[in-house]
Protein backbone atom coordinates (compact mmCIF):
# COMPACT_ATOMS: atom_id res chain seq x y z
CA UNK A 1 0.00 0.00 0.00
CA UNK A 2 0.90 3.21 -1.17
CA UNK A 3 -1.00 5.32 0.80
CA UNK A 4 -1.56 5.03 4.44
CA UNK A 5 -4.45 2.49 5.35
CA UNK A 6 -6.70 2.69 8.45
CA UNK A 7 -8.91 -0.31 9.63
CA UNK A 8 -12.62 -0.05 11.43
CA UNK A 9 -13.53 -3.57 13.45
CA UNK A 10 -16.98 -2.97 14.32
CA UNK A 11 -17.52 -5.11 17.19
CA UNK A 12 -20.69 -3.69 18.86
CA UNK A 13 -23.68 -5.94 18.40
CA UNK A 14 -25.31 -8.21 20.86
CA UNK A 15 -25.37 -11.11 19.53
CA UNK A 16 -28.40 -12.71 21.14
CA UNK A 17 -29.09 -15.42 18.99
CA UNK A 18 -25.62 -16.98 20.72
CA UNK A 19 -27.78 -16.92 23.53
CA UNK A 20 -24.69 -16.16 26.07
CA UNK A 21 -23.22 -14.34 28.65
CA UNK A 22 -20.03 -14.34 26.58
CA UNK A 23 -20.13 -11.43 23.87
CA UNK A 24 -20.75 -12.71 20.78
CA UNK A 25 -16.93 -11.84 19.10
CA UNK A 26 -15.46 -13.20 22.37
CA UNK A 27 -16.97 -17.00 21.27
CA UNK A 28 -13.59 -18.84 20.20
CA UNK A 29 -12.72 -21.38 17.38
CA UNK A 30 -9.70 -22.59 16.21
CA UNK A 31 -8.40 -21.66 19.50
CA UNK A 32 -9.04 -18.21 18.84
CA UNK A 33 -11.88 -15.29 19.61
CA UNK A 34 -13.60 -14.82 16.42
CA UNK A 35 -12.26 -10.79 16.91
CA UNK A 36 -9.31 -12.39 17.45
CA UNK A 37 -8.44 -13.98 13.85
CA UNK A 38 -9.99 -10.79 12.81
CA UNK A 39 -7.29 -8.78 14.16
CA UNK A 40 -4.82 -11.49 13.13
CA UNK A 41 -5.77 -10.58 9.42
CA UNK A 42 -6.35 -7.20 10.28
CA UNK A 43 -2.59 -6.94 11.62
CA UNK A 44 -1.26 -8.57 8.06
CA UNK A 45 -2.16 -5.55 5.59
CA UNK A 46 0.10 -3.56 8.50
CA UNK A 47 -1.77 -0.89 8.43
CA UNK A 48 -1.08 2.56 10.27
CA UNK A 49 -4.13 2.73 12.71
CA UNK A 50 -6.77 -0.18 13.35
CA UNK A 51 -9.82 1.16 15.57
CA UNK A 52 -12.35 -1.21 17.17
CA UNK A 53 -15.82 -0.34 18.00
CA UNK A 54 -17.55 -1.31 20.75
CA UNK A 55 -20.68 -1.14 23.08
CA UNK A 56 -22.28 -4.05 24.17
CA UNK A 57 -20.63 -5.87 27.05
CA UNK A 58 -17.47 -3.50 26.37
CA UNK A 59 -16.06 -4.16 29.71
CA UNK A 60 -15.13 -8.18 27.71
CA UNK A 61 -14.29 -6.97 24.45
CA UNK A 62 -12.39 -3.79 25.01
CA UNK A 63 -9.37 -5.51 27.22
CA UNK A 64 -9.80 -8.24 24.86
CA UNK A 65 -8.89 -5.99 21.82
CA UNK A 66 -5.82 -4.07 23.65
CA UNK A 67 -4.25 -8.10 24.46
CA UNK A 68 -4.02 -8.36 20.86
CA UNK A 69 -3.12 -5.02 19.39
CA UNK A 70 -1.82 -2.54 22.15
CA UNK A 71 -2.06 0.21 20.30
CA UNK A 72 -5.62 -0.08 19.17
CA UNK A 73 -8.10 3.01 19.57
CA UNK A 74 -11.65 2.17 20.92
CA UNK A 75 -14.60 3.73 19.81
CA UNK A 76 -17.94 3.12 22.16
CA UNK A 77 -21.19 2.86 19.96
CA UNK A 78 -23.95 3.43 23.18
CA UNK A 79 -26.96 2.86 20.83
CA UNK A 80 -26.20 0.34 17.78
CA UNK A 81 -27.54 2.56 15.38
CA UNK A 82 -26.45 0.87 12.47
CA UNK A 83 -23.27 0.29 10.80
CA UNK A 84 -23.10 3.74 9.21
CA UNK A 85 -23.45 5.20 12.75
CA UNK A 86 -20.50 2.26 14.30
CA UNK A 87 -18.11 3.62 11.54
CA UNK A 88 -19.20 7.29 12.58
CA UNK A 89 -18.22 7.05 16.07
CA UNK A 90 -15.26 5.71 15.17
CA UNK A 91 -13.90 8.12 13.09
CA UNK A 92 -15.09 10.55 15.73
CA UNK A 93 -12.63 8.57 18.31
CA UNK A 94 -9.94 8.57 15.94
CA UNK A 95 -10.27 12.58 15.79
CA UNK A 96 -10.51 12.41 19.65
CA UNK A 97 -6.98 10.43 19.95
CA UNK A 98 -5.41 12.82 16.98
CA UNK A 99 -4.92 9.82 14.65
CA UNK A 100 -8.15 11.04 12.03
CA UNK A 101 -6.95 9.56 8.70
CA UNK A 102 -6.34 12.89 6.45
CA UNK A 103 -5.67 10.43 3.28
CA UNK A 104 -5.65 7.05 1.89
CA UNK A 105 -7.99 4.38 2.38
CA UNK A 106 -10.00 3.42 5.32
CA UNK A 107 -11.28 -0.30 5.23
CA UNK A 108 -14.08 -1.42 7.53
CA UNK A 109 -14.56 -5.27 8.43
CA UNK A 110 -16.59 -7.07 11.17
CA UNK A 111 -15.63 -8.95 14.13
CA UNK A 112 -17.42 -12.04 13.78
CA UNK A 113 -15.57 -13.72 10.09
CA UNK A 114 -12.93 -15.55 11.83
CA UNK A 115 -12.12 -16.83 8.50
CA UNK A 116 -11.04 -13.75 6.95
CA UNK A 117 -7.21 -13.66 5.73
CA UNK A 118 -4.92 -11.63 5.72
CA UNK A 119 -3.91 -12.15 2.10
CA UNK A 120 -7.37 -11.33 1.36
CA UNK A 121 -7.52 -8.27 2.90
CA UNK A 122 -3.71 -7.16 1.40
CA UNK A 123 -5.46 -7.63 -2.29
CA UNK A 124 -8.70 -5.78 -1.62
CA UNK A 125 -7.07 -2.96 -0.54
CA UNK A 126 -4.15 -3.24 -3.16
CA UNK A 127 -7.54 -3.05 -5.69
CA UNK A 128 -9.40 -0.16 -3.87
CA UNK A 129 -6.43 1.71 -4.15
CA UNK A 130 -5.61 1.20 -7.25
CA UNK A 131 -8.63 1.27 -8.85
CA UNK A 132 -8.95 5.12 -7.06
CA UNK A 133 -11.96 3.74 -6.03
CA UNK A 134 -14.46 6.00 -3.58
CA UNK A 135 -15.95 2.94 -2.36
CA UNK A 136 -14.72 -0.87 -2.68
CA UNK A 137 -17.05 -3.92 -1.92
CA UNK A 138 -15.39 -7.32 -0.82
CA UNK A 139 -17.81 -9.61 -3.04
CA UNK A 140 -18.67 -13.48 -2.99
CA UNK A 141 -19.46 -15.67 -6.00
CA UNK A 142 -21.50 -18.55 -4.46
CA UNK A 143 -24.00 -20.61 -6.76
CA UNK A 144 -26.62 -20.09 -3.75
CA UNK A 145 -26.92 -16.37 -3.25
CA UNK A 146 -30.43 -16.74 -1.21
CA UNK A 147 -30.45 -14.08 1.57
CA UNK A 148 -27.54 -11.80 0.67
CA UNK A 149 -27.51 -8.46 -1.02
CA UNK A 150 -26.75 -8.40 -4.60
CA UNK A 151 -23.74 -6.80 -6.36
CA UNK A 152 -25.32 -5.10 -9.87
CA UNK A 153 -22.70 -3.88 -12.63
CA UNK A 154 -23.59 -2.27 -15.66
CA UNK A 155 -22.92 -3.77 -19.18
CA UNK A 156 -19.10 -2.81 -18.83
CA UNK A 157 -18.79 -4.34 -15.36
CA UNK A 158 -18.93 -1.02 -13.66
CA UNK A 159 -20.76 -1.37 -9.60
CA UNK A 160 -24.49 0.18 -9.70
CA UNK A 161 -25.63 -0.74 -6.88
CA UNK A 162 -25.90 -3.38 -4.17
CA UNK A 163 -29.53 -4.85 -4.08
CA UNK A 164 -30.98 -6.23 -1.01
CA UNK A 165 -32.83 -9.69 -1.70
CA UNK A 166 -36.29 -8.08 -0.35
CA UNK A 167 -35.98 -5.17 -2.97
CA UNK A 168 -34.28 -7.23 -6.19
CA UNK A 169 -36.08 -8.37 -9.46
CA UNK A 170 -36.07 -11.71 -10.31
CA UNK A 171 -33.58 -10.34 -12.60
CA UNK A 172 -30.86 -9.22 -9.59
CA UNK A 173 -31.75 -12.30 -7.57
CA UNK A 174 -30.24 -14.74 -10.05
CA UNK A 175 -27.21 -12.58 -9.66
CA UNK A 176 -24.47 -14.93 -7.95
CA UNK A 177 -22.55 -11.97 -6.73
CA UNK A 178 -22.82 -10.55 -3.02
CA UNK A 179 -22.04 -8.07 -0.52
CA UNK A 180 -20.04 -9.45 2.16
CA UNK A 181 -20.53 -6.18 3.83
CA UNK A 182 -16.24 -5.86 4.21
CA UNK A 183 -15.70 -2.68 2.44
CA UNK A 184 -13.08 -0.24 1.80
CA UNK A 185 -13.08 4.10 1.03
CA UNK A 186 -11.69 6.89 0.09
CA UNK A 187 -11.25 8.27 3.57
CA UNK A 188 -11.91 11.99 2.34
CA UNK A 189 -14.68 10.36 0.78
CA UNK A 190 -15.61 8.48 4.04
CA UNK A 191 -15.39 11.42 6.26
CA UNK A 192 -17.11 13.69 3.70
CA UNK A 193 -20.01 11.70 3.01
CA UNK A 194 -20.50 9.78 6.55
CA UNK A 195 -22.50 12.54 7.90
CA UNK A 196 -24.97 12.45 4.89
CA UNK A 197 -26.73 9.17 5.36
CA UNK A 198 -29.91 8.90 6.81
CA UNK A 199 -31.79 6.45 8.35
CA UNK A 200 -35.12 6.83 6.26
CA UNK A 201 -35.79 2.78 6.42
CA UNK A 202 -37.77 -0.28 8.39
CA UNK A 203 -35.04 0.38 11.23
CA UNK A 204 -34.37 3.53 11.31
CA UNK A 205 -30.38 2.29 11.34
CA UNK A 206 -27.74 4.20 9.12
CA UNK A 207 -26.14 1.71 6.69
CA UNK A 208 -22.71 1.87 5.51
CA UNK A 209 -23.52 0.78 2.48
CA UNK A 210 -25.88 3.52 1.57
CA UNK A 211 -22.65 5.48 0.83
CA UNK A 212 -22.27 2.97 -2.57
CA UNK A 213 -25.58 5.18 -3.84
CA UNK A 214 -23.96 8.84 -2.75
CA UNK A 215 -20.30 7.73 -4.31
CA UNK A 216 -22.34 6.70 -7.33
CA UNK A 217 -24.57 10.50 -7.40
CA UNK A 218 -21.20 11.94 -7.01
CA UNK A 219 -19.88 10.29 -10.43
CA UNK A 220 -17.21 8.66 -8.15
CA UNK A 221 -15.74 5.17 -9.01
CA UNK A 222 -17.15 1.97 -7.19
CA UNK A 223 -15.51 -1.13 -7.63
CA UNK A 224 -16.35 -4.93 -6.27
CA UNK A 225 -13.64 -7.22 -5.95
CA UNK A 226 -14.38 -10.82 -5.61
CA UNK A 227 -13.62 -13.78 -4.25
CA UNK A 228 -14.48 -17.48 -4.73
CA UNK A 229 -13.87 -18.42 -0.84
CA UNK A 230 -16.88 -16.70 0.75
CA UNK A 231 -16.46 -18.72 4.06
CA UNK A 232 -13.61 -15.68 4.67
CA UNK A 233 -16.53 -13.60 5.18
CA UNK A 234 -19.10 -15.43 6.79
CA UNK A 235 -19.86 -14.89 10.43
CA UNK A 236 -21.24 -16.59 12.96
CA UNK A 237 -25.17 -15.11 14.95
CA UNK A 238 -25.79 -18.46 16.84
CA UNK A 239 -23.50 -21.20 18.21
CA UNK A 240 -24.64 -23.44 14.86
CA UNK A 241 -23.23 -21.09 12.43
CA UNK A 242 -20.28 -21.37 15.02
CA UNK A 243 -19.86 -24.95 14.99
CA UNK A 244 -19.65 -24.87 11.44
CA UNK A 245 -16.91 -22.14 11.07
CA UNK A 246 -15.38 -24.22 13.41
CA UNK A 247 -15.71 -27.10 11.34
CA UNK A 248 -14.49 -25.62 8.40
CA UNK A 249 -11.02 -23.17 9.49
CA UNK A 250 -10.16 -26.91 11.62
CA UNK A 251 -10.24 -28.45 7.73
CA UNK A 252 -8.27 -26.02 6.48
CA UNK A 253 -6.09 -26.03 9.00
CA UNK A 254 -5.92 -30.21 8.86
CA UNK A 255 -5.55 -30.08 5.71
CA UNK A 256 -2.51 -27.36 5.63
CA UNK A 257 -0.76 -29.28 7.85
CA UNK A 258 -0.98 -32.25 5.50
CA UNK A 259 0.49 -30.66 3.14
CA UNK A 260 2.99 -29.68 4.94
CA UNK A 261 4.24 -33.38 5.64
CA UNK A 262 2.17 -34.41 8.66
CA UNK A 263 0.22 -37.65 9.03
CA UNK A 264 -3.08 -37.58 10.14
CA UNK A 265 -4.94 -40.50 10.09
CA UNK A 266 -8.21 -39.92 10.53
CA UNK A 267 -8.79 -35.68 9.64
CA UNK A 268 -12.85 -36.09 10.73
CA UNK A 269 -11.92 -36.21 14.52
CA UNK A 270 -8.04 -34.64 14.68
CA UNK A 271 -8.75 -31.18 15.67
CA UNK A 272 -5.99 -28.36 15.62
CA UNK A 273 -5.81 -25.07 16.90
CA UNK A 274 -4.61 -22.08 14.56
CA UNK A 275 -1.89 -21.52 17.05
CA UNK A 276 -0.45 -25.27 17.15
CA UNK A 277 3.27 -25.48 15.38
CA UNK A 278 3.80 -29.40 14.15
CA UNK A 279 6.84 -30.37 12.35
CA UNK A 280 7.11 -32.40 9.36
CA UNK A 281 7.05 -36.35 9.73
CA UNK A 282 4.85 -35.97 12.83
CA UNK A 283 2.12 -38.58 13.58
CA UNK A 284 -1.85 -37.67 14.80
CA UNK A 285 -3.70 -40.75 15.23
CA UNK A 286 -7.34 -40.97 15.30
CA UNK A 287 -9.49 -38.91 18.33
CA UNK A 288 -6.60 -36.21 18.97
CA UNK A 289 -6.93 -32.16 20.03
CA UNK A 290 -3.96 -30.20 19.83
CA UNK A 291 -4.84 -27.00 21.20
CA UNK A 292 -3.57 -23.51 22.30
CA UNK A 293 0.35 -23.53 21.34
CA UNK A 294 1.35 -26.97 21.55
CA UNK A 295 4.39 -27.54 19.93
CA UNK A 296 4.97 -31.13 18.80
CA UNK A 297 8.70 -32.34 17.26
CA UNK A 298 9.40 -34.50 14.08
CA UNK A 299 8.95 -38.27 14.09
CA UNK A 300 6.77 -38.12 17.28
CA UNK A 301 3.40 -39.67 17.27
CA UNK A 302 0.34 -38.33 19.60
CA UNK A 303 -2.80 -40.48 19.58
CA UNK A 304 -5.32 -41.70 19.87
CA UNK A 305 -7.78 -40.46 21.81
CA UNK A 306 -5.62 -37.55 23.25
CA UNK A 307 -5.74 -33.91 24.31
CA UNK A 308 -3.07 -31.38 24.76
CA UNK A 309 -3.28 -28.06 25.65
CA UNK A 310 -0.44 -25.22 25.81
CA UNK A 311 2.42 -28.58 25.24
CA UNK A 312 5.90 -29.10 24.09
CA UNK A 313 6.48 -32.64 22.53
CA UNK A 314 9.96 -33.66 21.72
CA UNK A 315 11.61 -34.93 18.90
CA UNK A 316 10.56 -39.10 18.49
CA UNK A 317 8.42 -38.98 21.47
CA UNK A 318 5.29 -41.09 21.82
CA UNK A 319 1.87 -39.62 23.95
CA UNK A 320 -1.22 -42.14 24.11
CA UNK A 321 -4.57 -41.90 25.60
CA UNK A 322 -3.45 -39.04 27.07
CA UNK A 323 -4.48 -35.63 28.60
CA UNK A 324 -2.04 -32.85 28.80
CA UNK A 325 -2.17 -29.06 29.77
CA UNK A 326 0.87 -26.82 30.09
CA UNK A 327 3.55 -30.07 30.28
CA UNK A 328 6.93 -30.62 28.52
CA UNK A 329 7.73 -34.61 26.84
CA UNK A 330 10.87 -34.67 26.32
CA UNK A 331 12.73 -36.47 23.24
CA UNK A 332 12.10 -40.43 22.62
CA UNK A 333 10.04 -40.37 25.62
CA UNK A 334 6.85 -42.30 26.04
CA UNK A 335 3.44 -40.94 27.74
CA UNK A 336 0.27 -43.41 28.65
CA UNK A 337 -2.20 -44.89 28.06
CA UNK A 338 -4.39 -43.03 30.72
CA UNK A 339 -1.86 -40.50 31.70
CA UNK A 340 -2.62 -36.75 33.00
CA UNK A 341 -0.09 -34.64 32.21
CA UNK A 342 -1.03 -31.12 34.80
CA UNK A 343 0.44 -27.96 34.49
CA UNK A 344 4.52 -27.68 35.31
CA UNK A 345 4.93 -31.31 34.05
CA UNK A 346 8.54 -31.56 32.39
CA UNK A 347 9.26 -35.47 31.46
CA UNK A 348 12.92 -36.07 30.51
CA UNK A 349 14.42 -37.47 27.45
CA UNK A 350 13.50 -41.15 27.08
CA UNK A 351 11.55 -41.05 30.20
CA UNK A 352 8.50 -42.93 30.55
CA UNK A 353 4.68 -41.71 32.44
CA UNK A 354 2.87 -44.63 32.13
CA UNK A 355 -0.71 -46.15 32.29
CA UNK A 356 -3.16 -44.21 34.68
CA UNK A 357 -0.60 -41.86 36.17
CA UNK A 358 -1.31 -38.13 37.25
CA UNK A 359 1.65 -35.41 37.67
CA UNK A 360 1.76 -32.32 38.71
CA UNK A 361 4.48 -29.68 39.26
CA UNK A 362 6.96 -32.52 38.57
CA UNK A 363 10.72 -32.48 37.03
CA UNK A 364 11.02 -36.14 35.93
CA UNK A 365 14.56 -36.56 34.53
CA UNK A 366 16.38 -37.86 31.42
CA UNK A 367 15.21 -42.14 31.36
CA UNK A 368 13.24 -42.23 34.48
CA UNK A 369 9.69 -43.75 34.76
CA UNK A 370 6.69 -43.57 36.71
CA UNK A 371 5.33 -46.40 34.68
CA UNK A 372 2.01 -47.63 36.66
CA UNK A 373 -1.00 -45.75 38.71
CA UNK A 374 1.13 -43.14 40.45
CA UNK A 375 0.78 -40.03 41.55
CA UNK A 376 3.78 -37.38 40.98
CA UNK A 377 3.07 -33.97 42.49
CA UNK A 378 5.46 -31.35 42.82
CA UNK A 379 8.65 -33.66 42.68
CA UNK A 380 11.52 -33.51 41.78
CA UNK A 381 13.13 -37.60 39.83
CA UNK A 382 16.54 -38.07 39.14
CA UNK A 383 17.89 -39.36 36.11
CA UNK A 384 17.54 -43.05 35.53
CA UNK A 385 15.23 -43.34 38.73
CA UNK A 386 12.15 -46.24 39.02
CA UNK A 387 9.65 -45.44 40.70
CA UNK A 388 7.20 -48.72 41.35
CA UNK A 389 3.27 -48.81 41.13
CA UNK A 390 0.89 -47.45 42.81
CA UNK A 391 3.12 -44.82 44.61
CA UNK A 392 1.64 -41.40 45.72
CA UNK A 393 3.74 -38.28 46.59
CA UNK A 394 1.74 -36.81 49.50
CA UNK A 395 2.91 -33.42 48.86
CA UNK A 396 -0.33 -30.92 50.72
CA UNK A 397 -0.50 -31.21 53.88
CA UNK A 398 -3.82 -29.01 54.46
CA UNK A 399 -2.27 -25.82 54.59
CA UNK A 400 0.80 -25.82 51.95
CA UNK A 401 2.19 -27.96 49.32
CA UNK A 402 5.70 -29.29 49.85
CA UNK A 403 8.50 -31.12 47.49
CA UNK A 404 9.95 -34.50 47.38
CA UNK A 405 12.91 -35.16 45.58
CA UNK A 406 14.19 -38.41 44.87
CA UNK A 407 17.78 -38.45 43.53
CA UNK A 408 19.54 -40.37 40.55
CA UNK A 409 19.32 -43.81 39.67
CA UNK A 410 16.86 -44.56 42.47
CA UNK A 411 14.62 -48.08 42.69
CA UNK A 412 11.58 -47.41 44.35
CA UNK A 413 9.36 -50.20 45.66
CA UNK A 414 5.38 -50.21 44.90
CA UNK A 415 2.93 -48.79 47.19
CA UNK A 416 4.88 -46.18 48.73
CA UNK A 417 4.20 -43.47 49.90
CA UNK A 418 6.33 -40.16 49.86
CA UNK A 419 5.57 -37.55 52.78
CA UNK A 420 6.48 -34.13 51.44
CA UNK A 421 8.93 -32.66 52.66
CA UNK A 422 11.33 -35.60 51.95
CA UNK A 423 14.70 -36.36 50.07
CA UNK A 424 15.31 -40.14 48.90
CA UNK A 425 19.39 -39.67 47.92
CA UNK A 426 21.05 -41.04 44.82
CA UNK A 427 21.10 -44.97 44.21
CA UNK A 428 18.53 -45.33 47.14
CA UNK A 429 15.82 -47.96 47.48
CA UNK A 430 12.98 -48.59 49.42
CA UNK A 431 10.88 -51.38 50.18
CA UNK A 432 7.36 -52.03 48.91
CA UNK A 433 4.44 -50.42 51.23
CA UNK A 434 6.86 -48.62 52.73
CA UNK A 435 5.91 -44.89 54.09
CA UNK A 436 8.61 -42.48 53.61
CA UNK A 437 8.90 -39.64 56.52
CA UNK A 438 12.26 -39.34 56.67
CA UNK A 439 15.07 -38.44 54.39
CA UNK A 440 16.90 -41.64 52.82
CA UNK A 441 20.55 -41.39 52.22
CA UNK A 442 22.27 -42.33 49.51
CA UNK A 443 22.46 -46.20 48.66
CA UNK A 444 19.95 -46.61 51.67
CA UNK A 445 17.23 -48.87 51.51
CA UNK A 446 14.31 -47.88 53.58
CA UNK A 447 11.42 -49.80 54.76
CA UNK A 448 8.48 -49.39 57.10
CA UNK A 449 6.69 -52.30 57.42
CA UNK A 450 6.45 -54.80 60.15
CA UNK A 451 7.78 -57.99 59.97
CA UNK A 452 5.07 -60.41 58.39
CA UNK A 453 3.50 -62.86 60.68
CA UNK A 454 1.16 -66.24 59.28
CA UNK A 455 -1.33 -67.39 61.89
CA UNK A 456 -2.10 -71.21 60.88
CA UNK A 457 -5.67 -72.08 61.01
CA UNK A 458 -7.05 -68.25 60.79
CA UNK A 459 -9.41 -68.98 58.79
CA UNK A 460 -11.12 -72.38 60.14
CA UNK A 461 -11.40 -70.19 63.63
CA UNK A 462 -12.84 -67.72 62.35
CA UNK A 463 -14.11 -68.30 59.07
CA UNK A 464 -16.14 -71.37 59.95
CA UNK A 465 -18.57 -72.47 57.51
CA UNK A 466 -17.72 -70.07 54.85
CA UNK A 467 -16.52 -70.91 51.33
CA UNK A 468 -13.05 -69.65 52.53
CA UNK A 469 -12.82 -72.08 55.53
CA UNK A 470 -13.28 -74.88 53.46
CA UNK A 471 -10.80 -74.30 51.01
CA UNK A 472 -8.81 -73.63 53.79
CA UNK A 473 -9.95 -77.76 55.20
CA UNK A 474 -9.25 -79.03 51.70
CA UNK A 475 -5.74 -77.89 51.48
CA UNK A 476 -5.01 -79.36 54.37
CA UNK A 477 -4.39 -75.72 56.48
CA UNK A 478 -3.93 -77.63 59.48
CA UNK A 479 -5.50 -76.65 63.21
CA UNK A 480 -6.19 -73.12 64.24
CA UNK A 481 -3.70 -71.31 66.63
CA UNK A 482 -3.80 -69.78 69.71
CA UNK A 483 -3.02 -67.05 67.92
CA UNK A 484 -5.79 -67.20 65.20
CA UNK A 485 -8.52 -67.34 68.45
CA UNK A 486 -7.17 -64.17 69.43
CA UNK A 487 -7.25 -62.26 66.47
CA UNK A 488 -10.29 -60.40 65.61
CA UNK A 489 -12.96 -61.87 62.72
CA UNK A 490 -11.80 -58.57 60.12
CA UNK A 491 -9.02 -59.56 57.69
CA UNK A 492 -7.62 -56.28 58.15
CA UNK A 493 -7.41 -56.47 61.98
CA UNK A 494 -5.31 -59.34 60.90
CA UNK A 495 -3.32 -57.73 58.13
CA UNK A 496 -2.53 -54.67 60.62
CA UNK A 497 -0.98 -57.02 63.78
Amino acid sequence: MAAPLTVVVLAAGGGTRMKSKTMKVLHRVGGRSMIGHVLDAVSAVEPACVCAVVGHQREQVAPHVLDQLGDAVLAVQEEQLGTGHAVRVALEALEKEGRAPEGGSVLVAYGDTPLLQGDTLRAFAANHEAAQAAVSILSGVVAEPTGYGRIVRDGDGEVLAIVEEKDATEEQRAIGEINSGILAFEASFLRECITRLGNDNSKGEYYLTDLVQLARDGGLTVTAYPIDDVWQTEGANDRAQLAALGRELNRRIVTRWMKDGVTVMDPDTTWIDSDVVLAQDVTILPGTQLLGTTVVAEDAVIGPDTTLEDCEVGRGARVVRTHGQLAVVGEEATVGPFSYLRPGTHLGARGKIGAFVETKNAEIGDGAKVPHLSYVGDAEIGEGTNIGAGTIFANYDGVQKHRTKVGRHAKTGSNNTFVAPVEVGDGAGTGAGTVVRRDVPPGALAVSAAQQRNLPGWAQSRRSGTPQAEAAAAAGNGEPSENAQEIGSDPGEAAQS
